[in-house]
């Protein structure tokens, strides 16, 4: 069975030195420079990903689910959480899911719906050695999901 990687967007962006200096040139600078680094993870993991936009964060023209070079992107209802939005997502899935957020609300959730949940700092250390192997000792990239 197949783990659908779910996460909060600017959550994993603001967490991340690099990702977080990128934002600095605006969200939608920050959002391609997520979604470039998760296709790159997508096509070396061959995992299903989600991305969690906050609407409140997002133009307004934004729609509300697009697909970006295979990975699903999806906005927040007007007035809803990320957080809130990521449930919904984690409840309706059928497969294996990972939720990546440094949020605390989700968590009893997931669990509950037999989700995991990792620190989009521990993800990003995810997708970093995923796309980086020799940089890691082959114990840190077992440990972080295997190559």
């Amino acid at each position: 069975m197949s783990i659908h990687i779910a996460m909060d967007g600017y959550n994993l962006i603001r967490q991340s030195p690099n990702l977080s200096m990128i934002e600095h040139g605006g969200a939608e600078e920050g959002r391609k420079a997520l979604l470039r680094r998760l296709d790159s993870y997508k096509k070396l993991r061959h995992h299903p990903v989600t991305v969690v936009f906050g609407r409140a964060d997002a133009e307004h023209s934004m729609e509300d689910m697009v697909r970006w070079e295979g990975i699903q992107v999806l906005f927040s209802r007007s007035g809803e959480s990320v957080d809130a939005a990521i449930k919904r997502l984690v409840a309706r899935k059928r497969e294996r899911i990972v939720v990546a957020t440094s949020g605390r609300e989700t968590t009893p959730f997931d669990s509950e719906h037999g989700a995991a949940t990792i620190a989009s700092s521990e993800f990003e250390n995810t997708m970093v050695s995923a796309a980086h192997p020799d940089m890691f000792p082959a114990d840190f990239v077992d440990e972080q999901g295997g190559r």
